[in-house]
């Protein structure tokens, strides 16, 4: 088997590629992928991937992720994002908002879709110590990663209740339709973080 041709065939490949399926959403998770990380939360409720194995392997990614944006951040300031104007503004924003509310910021930046990607640049180019961002990064890459696949690990468990094997094509449709509600929530979210700086 090349393709899978169904979601069942999917995990099935997941189950024989599991040391790759882990490497390859670390690195995702040092994005803050919320798709792929719900979808690896979806794919630990069939026993493709381990639950457990997966916390560790996106808390890690998702740490690392933000402590290297941080020292980015830190060493080349704002000047090297001006080529992209819209990365330079929200960068802006997280920025002005870290005064503020930092603590907040580490523990929810990586939900609203616009934000997670630069927050991490945007804590190096503030005046917050890293020692207080490393500590609070660990404590909301934790959170993160246990919602996410907690979130996607339930969603696994009761569509597989709701179908049998013979529809797995529906239960192909429902993962999709659950990423694409997530997707428009985090651009909600995107609006409302802009709104309110």
């Amino acid at each position: 088997m090349i393709y899978p041709t169904d979601l069942a065939s999917f995990l099935e490949l997941l189950r024989l590629h599991g040391d790759e399926a882990y490497g390859l959403i670390f690195a995702f998770a040092a994005s803050h992928s919320l798709l792929l990380t719900l979808f690896a939360g979806y794919a630990s409720s069939s026993g493709a991937l381990d639950l457990g194995t997966l916390v560790a392997v996106v808390w890690a990614g998702s740490f690392l992720g933000d402590a290297i944006r941080f020292v980015i951040g830190r060493c080349f300031g704002n000047q090297w994002l001006s080529p992209f104007p819209r990365l330079y503004r929200t960068s802006q924003i997280v920025v002005r908002l870290v005064d503020h509310y930092y603590v907040w910021l580490i523990l929810f930046h990586r939900y609203p879709h616009g934000i997670r990607g630069v927050a991490g640049f945007a804590y190096g180019m503030s005046r917050l110590p890293w020692p207080t961002f490393m500590a609070f990064n660990f404590v909301a890459a934790g959170l993160w990663s246990g919602a996410i696949l907690s979130a996607g690990h339930a969603f696994g468990q009761a569509s597989e209740k709701l179908m049998s094997n013979a529809f797995s094509g529906l239960g192909m449709v429902m993962l999709i339709v659950f990423l694409a509600l997530s997707w428009i929530l985090s651009r909600k979210l995107e609006r409302v973080a802009e709104e309110k700086a």
